[in-house]
């Protein structure tokens, strides 16, 4: 009875089709586990910033010159850094962590960093919020729309939570307002889902 099995040149073959294959396969899990962990962490920091909060307001009234700043005693990260430059949000380049007095990041546990400035409120209407920005790698990067961009966070008055591509209209943030949502600003990597 003979023995059949492949020949050299089909096993050649085979392996050429699975190179191609891993060569297109293996770049999206890497990116998409990097999305994933990058919005994992935002999730944590959107948590984090909102019981912060929550706590703030068990302690203290919340008024119109409540700053992020006021609640970096209920947060945990690991140092304050006025030196460092991180990734703006999409279509940005990138922002400075040494504004002085009025501003500051937070370098958190993950890895990550927040940058905020430290005007109030503002108002103590629904739609006066706070500014923030996360970026989960906590370093710039080199890229305009990378998918190591920092997401534009609010924290509403309220105690609402979210991002620039789901802003309540006409949101006051400090001197500006945003008229209405804009999901081009928010990365490809985050949803709330």
């Amino acid at each position: 009875m003979p023995l059949h099995g492949f020949t050299l040149a089909e096993l050649l073959i085979s392996l050429a089709i699975l190179g191609v294959i891993a060569t297109f396969t293996i770049p999206k899990i890497l990116q998409a586990q990097q999305s994933a962990e990058y919005k994992s962490k935002a999730k944590e920091v959107a948590g984090m910033l909102s019981q912060a909060y929550s706590n703030y307001r068990v302690d203290h009234t919340a008024d119109v010159n409540t700053r992020i700043s006021d609640l970096t005693g209920y947060l945990n990260y690991v140092r304050l850094d006025t030196t460092s430059t991180i990734d703006d949000k999409q279509t940005l380049g990138s922002l400075s962590c040494s504004m002085g007095a009025s501003a500051g990041c937070l370098v958190l546990h993950n890895g990550g960093v927040i940058r905020y400035s430290n005007n109030g409120f503002a108002g103590t209407a629904s739609t006066n919020a706070l500014e923030f920005y996360f970026d989960p790698n906590g370093a710039y990067g080199s890229t305009t729309n990378g998918p190591d961009k920092s997401i534009q966070m609010f924290i509403y008055f309220g105690g609402r939570m979210t991002t620039r591509g789901n802003t309540l209209p006409n949101t006051v943030a400090a001197t500006y307002t945003y008229t209405s949502p804009d999901s081009t600003y928010d990365p490809p990597w985050f949803s709330w889902d």
